[in-house]
C-alpha cells in the first residue's frame, strides 16, 4: 500500500485510487477517483471549504516606468570558482509590474537572485544594478535592504525564519533599526508593528506571541512576506512563494502579491510550477544553465512555449 501526502491536485488525481481531504486537523471527505463528480473543483471546495471560481485572483494591472534593471550579471560557483553559475544575466522591472523567473531545477534561478541581493551566494560577481536609473551598491544585504530590496527565501524554515521564535520577533527580525531608540528596541512598537500585518496578513494565530514553527506552512509564509514587507521595500525578489502550502494559503498569498504590484513595487516571482509563473506574471523571464534565454509577454506565455525556452541549449 501507498499513501501520498501532496498539495498538487493534478498529481493527486492522477495516481490516487481514493482522495482524503483534511481541513484543520479534521477529516473533511474522502472520495473515489473513479467517482465522475471527482475533479480538482471538488478538492478544492473541500480544501478550502468554499468554491475558488478561478485558481488566481483578479487584477487589473497599472504598469508604471522602470524601476529595476540588472545589466549583465555574472557569477561564479562560491567552490568551484572557475565555474560560472550565471553568464551574462540581463532583466529589468517597472513599478507594478509581476516578473516571473522559470527555469528547470538548477537553472540558475536562486543562485542569481541571492546573488543580487547582498551577494548572498557566490563568488567573482560582475555587473550592474539599477534603481530609478541610478546605479546602487548591493554588495552586502544590509546595503541592498537600505536600498529598498528585499529577498523572501525558498526555503523558510532554514533562510526565511526563527522557528523557535514568536511572530513578533520574526516580523520585526529585518528591521530593527526602525523600532530601536539609542540602540534598545522598543518592545511596546515591535508588538504593535507586529500585531498590525498579523491583521492585515490575516496569519491565523491568538496572537503574535505565537511559536513560528508551529504555524502552517501558509501562514509561516505570511510571516517572512510581513518581514519583508516592514522593510519597506521597492523591489521584492519572492523565491518560490507558494511552496509547500495548500490551495487555499496560495490564492491569499497570490492576492497579497497583487496588492504589492497595486502599490506600485516591482515583484520577481521564481517558481517551479509553471501555471503559477503564467497565472501571476505580467511578463516572463526563462532561465536555461545559468543563461537568460527568452522574454515572453504574459499573452504568448504557455507551458509549451516557456519549457522550450527552458531547454534551450541543454544537452
Amino acid at each position: 500500500t501507498c499513501i501520498i501526502i501532496s498539495h498538487k491536485l493534478k498529481e493527486v488525481l492522477r495516481i490516487s485510487d481514493r482522495i482524503t481531504i483534511i481541513r484543520d486537523g479534521r477529516t473533511i471527505e474522502t472520495m473515489h477517483r473513479s467517482d465522475p463528480e471527482t475533479d480538482e473543483g471538488r478538492i478544492i471546495r473541500a480544501m478550502v471549504g468554499r468554491d475558488l471560481n478561478s485558481l488566481f485572483p483578479p487584477r487589473e494591472p497599472d504598469i508604471g516606468d522602470e524601476l529595476f534593471r540588472v545589466e549583465n550579471w555574472t557569477v561564479h560557483h562560491p567552490v568551484d570558482t572557475e565555474r560560472v553559475v550565471i553568464q551574462d544575466a540581463s532583466f529589468m522591472v517597472r513599478a507594478g509590474e509581476i516578473v516571473g523567473f522559470a527555469g528547470l531545477m538548477g537553472a540558475g534561478r536562486t543562485e542569481l537572485a541571492m546573488s543580487i541581493f547582498g551577494r548572498m551566494y557566490g563568488t567573482g560577481i560582475s555587473g550592474e544594478v539599477y534603481k530609478n536609473g541610478r546605479q546602487i551598491d548591493v554588495r552586502t544585504v544590509d546595503s541592498a535592504i537600505k536600498h529598498g530590496i528585499a529577498y523572501a527565501t525558498e526555503d523558510r524554515k532554514k533562510y526565511g525564519l526563527n522557528l523557535i521564535g514568536d511572530i513578533q520577533v520574526n516580523v520585526s527580525a529585518s528591521a530593527l533599526a526602525r523600532l530601536a531608540r539609542l540602540g534598545v528596541v522598543d518592545r511596546y512598537r515591535e508588538y504593535k508593528v507586529a500585531d498590525s500585518y498579523r491583521y492585515k496578513m490575516n496569519i491565523k494565530a491568538p496572537s503574535v506571541a505565537a511559536v513560528t514553527g508551529r504555524l502552517s506552512g501558509g501562514n509561516q509564509q505570511k510571516v517572512v512576506l510581513s518581514k519583508w514587507m516592514f522593510t519597506g521595500p521597492d523591489v521584492l525578489i519572492l523565491d518560490e512563494p507558494t511552496r509547500g502550502i495548500d490551495v487555499g494559503a496560495k490564492y491569499e498569498i497570490y492576492g497579497i502579491i497583487n496588492e504589492l504590484a497595486a502599490q506600485g513595487k516591482a515583484v520577481i516571482v521564481i517558481s517551479s510550477e509553471l501555471p503559477e509563473v503564467i497565472g501571476l506574471s505580467d511578463r516572463i523571464y526563462t532561465i536555461s544553465e545559468g543563461r537568460i534565454t527568452a522574454e515572453v509577454s504574459r499573452d504568448d506565455a504557455t507551458q509549451e512555449t516557456l519549457m522550450r525556452h527552458m531547454t534551450a541549449g541543454r544537452n
